[in-house]
């Protein structure tokens, strides 16, 4: 018996994480626990319209146990790396499976937010970076006015600066095409396409999802903008 088959019996998790099928695994409970993240972290967003006393009430219940959130965010954050790790080394893999690239590359069972998934991710962890180092943080907030505490005061202000609104919605929009086909890999992963029907269904099902979690995100910046919230 070879080393590496002793190190893959031994370490059964070792040979899951190497396997094709593994990774994908991996990149869908990654990416549903983020996809939860996403709509709880909009629900509480959205507070935003009920006034300053209902997000900053929102905002401290989150606070209560310092500890608790922090084994959150580093749940989170985890999630991302594995989500990132194996998204990456998928690439990588298939294409080293097709060393020689197509004379003639034309999208044809393939969408927009497939085609730009690899480059949607980073682009997306960026905005997220810089988001919490301007909302959360306090550390980045440009030409506005940051309160430790204040919530809503922090989101009024900076997305009165037109460019931050305009990174924020074309930052979201982009979320929009990751989650749009990283919804539908996840579903077809877990096994729950079996006929072209529920296939078209579902791939519907992720398209409305995804528009109105966009929808939803970007509400906020243009109400503020507009000055429907002041």
């Amino acid at each position: 018996m070879s080393t590496t088959s002793v190190n893959q019996y031994s370490y059964p998790a070792v040979s899951f994480w190497q396997s094709t099928n593994g990774k994908k695994i991996v990149m869908a409970v990654t990416g549903a626990l983020m996809f939860l993240f996403v709509i709880g972290h909009l629900l509480g967003n959205l507070l935003v319209f009920a006034g300053p006393e209902k997000i900053n009430a929102y905002a401290n219940f989150l606070h209560f146990d310092e500890s608790l959130l922090w084994i959150i965010r580093s749940v989170l954050i985890v999630a991302i790396i594995l989500h990132i790790m194996a998204t990456i080394q998928l690439g990588l893999r298939n294409k080293r499976a097709r060393p020689i690239a197509y004379s003639r590359k034309e999208a044809i069972n393939s969408s927009y937010a497939s085609r730009t998934m690899y480059w949607s991710g980073p682009i997306v962890l960026a905005f997220i970076i810089l988001h919490l180092l301007q909302f959360t943080a306090g550390a980045l907030h440009p030409e506005a006015t940051f309160i430790e505490g204040d919530v809503y005061h922090n989101l009024v202000s900076g997305f009165q600066v037109w460019w931050v609104s305009a990174w924020y919605i074309f930052a979201i929009s982009l979320l929009g095409l990751h989650l749009r086909h990283g919804l539908w890999s996840m579903l077809q992963s877990v096994g729950l396409s079996h006929s072209l029907r529920r296939e078209i269904a579902l791939k519907r099902t992720a398209l409305l999802v995804a528009v109105l979690l966009v929808l939803g995100y970007i509400s906020i910046p243009i109400s503020i903008m507009l000055g429907l919230v002041k």
